[in-house]
């Protein structure tokens, strides 16, 4: 296998995507690559995501403003680090997932993207489009889909 140098990895602050970044922790660790963790949102106030708490339960996660993207990137930094990655850059960015990532991707000249499956085997997600299928379709470079759900 060919050694990375630079692996993306998103994170929504799901369990699911801590276990994507477990898993680009430890192909950085075994590449010597530089990791980069991308947390992509939506600014949100505290109202909104009060509402959205009650009206989506377990997929509020989404629904963060730029302080909660901070907290999910330093749990994410710390998660990595324990697993052996040490050359570490966090980005919180204002966004959609999937086009954050492509352009973090290009802008880092990255030679592989890790995101988890969540999504991927859903009616939505074949209907309307997973952040794993579209991030495999449009990325661009080395895709490896982690199974977390």
């Amino acid at each position: 296998m060919a050694a990375y140098h630079t692996v993306v990895v998103g994170t929504d602050g799901s369990d699911s995507s801590f276990r994507a970044v477990d898993r680009a922790a430890a192909v950085s660790a075994d590449s010597g690559a530089r990791l980069v963790i991308v947390c992509a949102y939506y600014p949100a106030s505290e109202k909104d995501v009060e509402k959205a708490q009650d009206a989506l339960r377990d997929e509020a996660y989404q629904v963060v403003g730029s302080a909660p993207a901070e907290d999910t990137l330093l749990s994410a930094r710390d998660r990595a680090a324990k697993v052996g990655a040490s050359n570490i850059e966090t980005l919180a960015i204002v966004g959609e997932p999937v086009e954050t990532l492509r352009k973090v991707v290009a802008d880092r000249s990255a030679d592989l993207l890790v995101v988890g499956n969540r999504g991927l085997n859903t009616i939505t997600g074949r209907i309307l489009g997973s952040v794993p299928s579209e991030a495999a379709r449009k990325s661009g470079v080395d895709v490896l889909i982690v199974h977390t759900t």
